[in-house]
This record gives C-alpha cells, structure tokens and sequence, in this order.
C-alpha cells in the first residue's frame, strides 16, 4: 500500500481531522434532541441513524482525500482491524461516542479521531457540540482546547482525586457487573470522587484539562481510546494498560492519569485483583 506522498504537510491532517469532527458535530446537533431511528446491536447497546451518517460522512471525507488511507469506525469498522494495527495511515474514528446519551437527550457526547501512522497515534480530535469544545493533539506538539494550550492536574494522591470511568454493554452480566461495581467502590472509597459520564474519549479529554484527574474502563474499543490517550499523553499525562504497559489501541483496559497518581491507582488495580486471583484481560 502507498503512503501519501512525503510532502504532504502536516497541518493537512490536522486540519482533515478537525473538519471531520466538527462536521460530525453539526449532525448530531441537527438530529438530537428530536426524532430518530434508535437500533440495537445488543440488549443495552445502541446505534441510531445519526451515528450511521456521521460514519459515511467520514469515510467519503477520507476516500476522497486521503484514498490509501485505512478507515477504523465503529459502525461500519473492518474486522481484522478491531483487533490489530496496520501499516501505514488509519483513521480511528467514533461518530458519536456517548450514544446511548445522545439518544436519550442527555448533551454529554461528542466524535472522536484519532491517526494512526503504523499503529501509533500522531493526530488526534475531539468534539463535544453541545459545549462547542474542541480538543486537539499532535505528537510532539502539545494539547489544545479550541486552540489553547491544556495540561493536566496537580493532584498527587488518588484520595484528592477526582476520578472517572464507564462500564461495557456487558455489564448485565452478573459476575461482570458484581466485579465492576465492587472496583467502583473499591476506588470510590480511596479517593475524592468517582464519575460516571457516558463517554470515555470525553472522560479522557477532561483528563487532559485537568478536569479529572484519573480514569480507568475494562473494556474500550480503539475509537474510544486513541484520540483522547494521544491528547492525555500531550497534555503531559500518562497512559496503560491495567498492568502498567504503555497504551495501544487495541488495548481493552486503559488507565489515563495525570502522570501523578498512576503508579498509586495502578497498585490498587493489583491490590482489588490480587484478592480475585489476579488479574485477566
């Protein structure tokens, strides 16, 4: 597969990125709110008619400028892409992360995207439309908020933290939810605060503000991971695995912090698994 040719600038992906998802959002905020058609792909997961467009959206947005450029979406994804990385350019792209808010009427949502350049992240973008927040990251060149610089917080222990997290569509089930709920507690009892948004890239995001100061989630998918750790690593964070590994998309398990607490919330993840045998992927 041929890459884009050498002299391609920078800014060009940047700039594709953040077209898409403000594009994503003016979709969204034409539908929400009002009718819509609402599908399931499980018993709690949804997938409405806006998420589908946003997506072809996207995907005529990049075949047309970027026509050797692989696409990772969430409803229309390929397969053998979910699970590993490609060579060359990907586009990690979630058309509507918070989905199930979104068709409720709850304004907490946004779309998601990250670039991948053999399989590491070096643009990302983020779009919340109900706050007209943009969140933005190249690698090596910082974090931003409708252009302004971003870092994370300075809080050094998880007992004056903040922290956020989500639970899967799998939750349902009994020794899934009992597990997670019992780590909720587990974390909610040793620090300030623990939230429940909806949307992990804008959870991760709030990270990078310094809005929140750690999130942790057991089952991600790449479109809702690589924009916002990308944007968390820029904004001066630290972002793994549940062990500690550095982050990859394809990772299910994601602790983002502000690079203070992570070793401390990293030995409670142990110290809660320990007691259950120790912990699985």
């Amino acid at each position: 597969m041929s890459h884009v040719p050498s002299d391609l600038p920078d800014p060009l992906l940047l700039a594709t990125a953040v077209e898409a998802v403000q594009k994503a959002g003016a979709i969204q905020m034409a539908h929400f709110g009002g009718p819509m058609r609402i599908d399931k792909k499980g018993t709690i997961d949804l997938v409405t008619e806006v998420d589908v467009a946003v997506e072809r959206m996207f995907r005529a947005l990049i075949a047309e400028r970027f026509p050797d450029h692989l696409v990772l979406g969430e409803e229309l994804q390929q397969d053998d892409l979910r699970t590993r990385t490609a060579p060359g350019y990907c586009w990690v792209f979630d058309p509507i992360d918070g989905t199930t808010n979104f068709a409720h009427g709850l304004p907490i949502f946004c779309a998601s995207l990250g670039l991948e350049l053999d399989g590491e992240a070096i643009v990302a973008a983020v779009y919340d439309p109900t706050r007209r927040e943009l969140f933005t990251a190249e690698r090596g060149q910082g974090a931003r908020l409708n252009g302004e610089r971003i870092a994370v917080s300075g809080a050094d222990a998880v007992i004056e933290s903040l922290l956020v997290t989500g639970f899967p569509y799998t939750v349902q089930q009994p020794e899934i939810g009992e597990e997670l709920v019992a780590l909720f507690g587990h974390f909610l009892g040793r620090s300030r605060a623990v939230r429940r948004l909806g949307s992990a890239a804008l959870d991760l995001c709030y990270v990078a503000a310094g809005r929140l100061d750690g999130f942790y989630e057991a089952t991600l998918k790449p479109w809702d991971s690589c924009g916002g750790a990308l944007i968390v690593e820029e904004a001066g964070g630290r972002v793994s695995d549940w062990r500690g590994i550095p982050f990859q998309s394809r990772m299910p398990q994601v602790l983002a912090t502000n690079g203070r607490i992570h070793d401390e919330m990293l030995a409670m993840l142990g110290e809660f698994y320990s007691r259950r045998g120790g912990l699985t992927d």
